[in-house]
């Protein structure tokens, strides 16, 4: 399989719009100096984001726009029911049909979003049975942290029921472990004890990553956002979310950034009797997406194959039409 072009970055720091500007330079077939480039190439966009597949979070994930989505055939958007999980072992599969698809029909796949393990399971395979990783890690051990173990324990009972009866709730180490293989690999650790799978091979890919040189410069698009999310009625959208009725906090869905807060805001407003603390979800929603910004950044840094490209730099746009100058046969 020839490299496959995948635009990633932190949330925030710009990678809907720049895909866009990218799928319209390619569109016309010319370089950014007027000359004859590769000839007019279609792009159609491949999702790699564990929150947009879920229908009904428009706001919160900062969904592309319906003009948006119009401009440019997108994949793996709205794809999933927030009840239902997807893991990053679907997305292996799932992108790697795209990618061919997408191919077989004269067009150029391009990989988008900020799900750094579903990059790292599409760039490297996945393999039977996956070893320890650090950064997977890393995160349990913080949100632990913050919640503590039994709700380790918790979200294990969603996911692998099985394992969880196995194991006391302030049991880190096996909580920990059986967390993480359903994390990396999309299937419980029940499963893979009786089902070993096989490999999936490694896709190749040429990572284009939007990075801030200034972090403050993110910081600010961060708050920015969410009070553009809060303004656009996010917790009217997690509102509804929650009058459903099979939805819970431990769901993947409701553990996306701004979800959890919204909710535990609307869950602390009822009890209390008293309207959301609005400033407090404010304060915490950006704490926590900026807390995901660190982490994103954290994974793509240990990419040392990836292009970087300042995103808050005056020439973030011609640096990365000029890199699309060289597309080649991707």
């Amino acid at each position: 399989m020839n490299p496959v072009w995948a635009l990633v970055g932190p949330t925030a720091s710009g990678k809907t719009a720049a895909a866009l500007a990218l799928a319209d330079h390619l569109s016309t077939g010319r370089t950014r100096h007027g000359h004859a480039g590769n000839g007019p190439q279609k792009v159609e966009v491949i999702s790699v984001d564990s929150a947009l597949v879920y229908r009904g979070m428009d706001i919160g994930t900062a969904k592309p726009s319906a003009s948006e989505l119009a401009q440019v055939r997108h994949h793996l958007i709205d794809i999933r029911d927030p009840s239902q999980t997807y893991s990053a072992a679907e997305f292996v599969q799932d992108a790697t049909v795209l990618i061919e698809d997408v191919r077989g029909r004269g067009a150029v796949p391009l990989l988008v979003g900020g799900t750094m393990l579903y990059l790292k399971a599409l760039q490297q395979g996945l393999a039977p049975m996956p070893p320890a990783d650090a950064q997977v890690r890393a995160d349990i051990e913080a949100q632990a942290r913050l919640e503590g173990w039994p709700a380790i324990h918790a979200a294990l009972v969603q996911v692998d029921p099985d394992s969880a009866k196995r194991l006391a709730p302030n049991d880190s180490q096996r909580l920990q472990r059986a967390l993480e293989v359903y994390r990396i690999s999309g299937r419980t650790l029940t499963d893979w004890h009786a089902h070993p799978g096989t490999t999936t091979p490694p896709v190749p890919l040429r990572l284009l990553s939007l990075e801030p040189q200034n972090r403050q410069w993110l910081h600010d698009r961060i708050a920015q956002r969410f009070d553009a999310m809060l303004a656009q009625n996010f917790l009217q959208e997690v509102q509804a979310l929650r009058a459903r009725g099979d939805l819970n906090p431990d769901l993947p869905a409701m553990r996306c950034v701004g979800y959890r807060q919204a909710w535990e805001a609307l869950d602390l407003s009822e009890r209390s009797g008293q309207p959301v603390d609005r400033k407090d979800l404010r304060d915490k929603g950006i704490f926590a997406t900026r807390q995901l910004a660190k982490r994103q950044i954290t994974w793509l840094r240990s990419m040392p194959e990836r292009q970087v490209i300042a995103c808050d730099g005056p020439n973030a746009l011609p640096q990365l039409l000029a890199l699309a100058d060289d597309w080649g046969s991707a």
